[in-house]
């Protein structure tokens, strides 16, 4: 089936759930001003799509488990703050509604309610190129810069030891 022949509001046929969890992992990476002005910007010309709720953007605790030595047994680190939301496109026509998903770290339901919208529209086909390439990959090569960046810094701190052989 080509991306032509599909019905504009039908979801892609074409998306992975390996490609939909990069953009939502990009997206729940993303502060809420710069993902608040990135969908000003893709959607200028249009206006943002009705939604109902599924699950409004309500905040919780999640249980973080760490590792011992990083493979040992698992333990239970600590509590972190979560927020997340579902929201369901109004369908048009006899096409099936789309529903978008997010879940991020922090306290902030207006960054839930933006990553839930862009979630959904990058499901659509009328929006999925643009809003991919004006959000996702942007926000993926910031991300990808900023966390060479950490690992550059932290091994310029890294000490080598090394043992000597005494005696013989």
């Amino acid at each position: 089936m080509s991306p032509s022949s599909v019905p504009p509001s039908a979801p892609l046929p074409a998306v992975s759930s390996a490609a939909r969890r990069a953009w939502m992992a990009v997206l729940a990476r993303t502060p809420r001003a710069d993902l608040e002005a990135a969908l000003q910007r893709a959607l200028q010309d249009q206006s943002i799509p009705a939604y109902d709720w599924l699950r409004p953007p309500e905040i919780g605790l999640a249980m973080v488990r760490g590792r011992i030595g990083g493979s040992g047994d698992p333990f239970n680190l600590g509590e972190a703050t979560v927020t997340r939301a579902t929201l369901r496109l109004h369908a048009s026509g006899d096409a099936e509604a789309t529903v978008g998903v997010a879940c991020h770290l922090g306290r902030d339901r207006r960054r839930a309610e933006l990553a839930a919208l862009a979630d959904a529209l990058l499901q659509m086909p009328e929006h999925h190129d643009s809003l991919h390439r004006q959000l996702i990959e942007p926000f993926a090569a910031q991300q990808k810069a900023r966390r060479e960046q950490q690992q550059q810094d932290a091994a310029a701190t890294r000490v080598e030891f090394f043992t000597m052989v005494r005696g013989d």
